[in-house]
């Protein structure tokens, strides 16, 4: 493997802020709107539709515009990384890996996020491009900006429909990270665990995949070789929780 991806959100950075932000907006508590997320998240759907819920109606992409101009939309700094943010893309790269950072996110939150000075070959996002995930077009700018081979590249991210399936799909190899509300319900799901060449509780892990460092350069980069696989099992949590839903309807999580 040459290059590491990261997704943005509940991958480096935290939602809470973030969430927080739009309860305020709206004028409804935050557990409120953390509740409605997360039934949103179990539900297979967009995060965003539980503002819908709060909001009958309303355009999301609207009143994003309206935060902005009133001086409250999206923000990021340095309490929003998560602990393990640093070290991991420093190790990364101290190790000879290119690190990327492409994920969803504003173009004011990516000018933010730029000036956190990360330890970071290029940091990239959506709103840059006009594309956003599960877009492929979007994993092919991602492959383009950074220089990089699909077979030796490696998209880690949390959530399922938006990171694993369309960069798997896309040619390249996937961690999953248990993080976020998408990253901790889904991680066990069957589509999951068959989909993802390497499943993470920490991003600090990356470094140290199975396979990862010995696979550099070698540009197989076939699912399931050099010794690739999960470094996590919890086989009882899908019986915890019962039925799952099938791959379709985690693929219309958007």
């Amino acid at each position: 493997m040459e290059t590491i991806v990261f997704d943005i959100g509940e991958t480096l950075v935290r939602d809470d802020r973030h969430w927080a932000s739009w309860a305020d907006w709206l004028g409804v508590p935050v557990h409120t709107v953390s509740a409605l997320v997360g039934a949103a998240v179990v539900g297979g759907q967009n995060a965003t539709d539980a503002l819908a819920l709060l909001r009958p109606g309303m355009d999301v992409a609207e009143a994003e515009l309206a935060r902005e101009a009133a001086g409250r939309g999206e923000h990021l700094g340095e309490r929003d990384l998560y602990p393990d943010v640093r070290p991991a893309l420093a190790g990364l790269r101290s190790l000879g890996f290119r690190v990327v950072v492409a994920g969803h996110r504003s173009a004011r939150a990516t000018e933010q996020l730029r000036a956190l000075d990360l330890p970071a070959d290029l940091v990239v996002s959506s709103a840059e491009w006009g594309v956003t995930k599960p877009d492929p077009e979007f994993y092919a700018r991602v492959l383009k900006a950074s220089d990089a081979d699909p077979r030796t590249t490696v998209y880690v991210g949390d959530h399922p429909a938006e990171d694993l399936f369309p960069a798997k799909a896309a040619g390249l190899r996937t961690a999953h990270l248990r993080r976020g509300p998408f990253g901790h319900w889904w991680a066990d799901h069957p589509d999951v665990v068959e989909s993802a060449d390497w499943r993470v509780d920490a991003l600090t892990e990356v470094a140290t995949l199975p396979g990862l460092v010995r696979e550099r350069g070698a540009g197989d980069g076939g699912a399931g070789g050099g010794g690739a696989g999960p470094v996590r099992e919890d086989p009882e949590r899908p019986a915890e929780r019962g039925a799952t839903p099938t791959l379709r309807a985690l693929r219309s999580v958007r």
